[in-house]
């Protein structure tokens, strides 16, 4: 069961359920697009997965399901990330 995490993990932006402008690696990291799209460049920090957009649970399901209130925000240290991003940036998720 998706955690579906209430906000960007680096700019700390609200995504909530219903948000288009949320996305996941293998492991549920989230970003936002924009974060993903910019600095990111589709490269998870954590690890080094690919992302997609994260798929929004029914409103009947949230009930039943509901999404995680804790946020995760935890910054992605660039200085560390600069070299995973070196090393993936222009390799497709598959083969990484």
């Amino acid at each position: 069961m998706l955690e579906l995490r209430p906000v960007c993990e680096n700019c700390n932006k609200s995504l909530p359920n219903d948000s288009t402008e949320a996305r996941i690696c293998t492991y549920e990291c989230t970003f936002c697009a924009d974060c993903v799209t910019t600095i990111l460049h589709n490269v998870c920090p954590n690890c080094s997965g690919g992302f997609v957009n994260r798929p929004i649970r029914p409103k009947g399901q949230l009930l039943k399901h509901p999404a995680k209130e804790q946020p995760l925000h935890k910054p992605v240290d660039m200085e560390k990330f600069r070299l995973l991003l070196k090393k993936y940036k222009d390799v497709l998720p598959k083969n990484r």
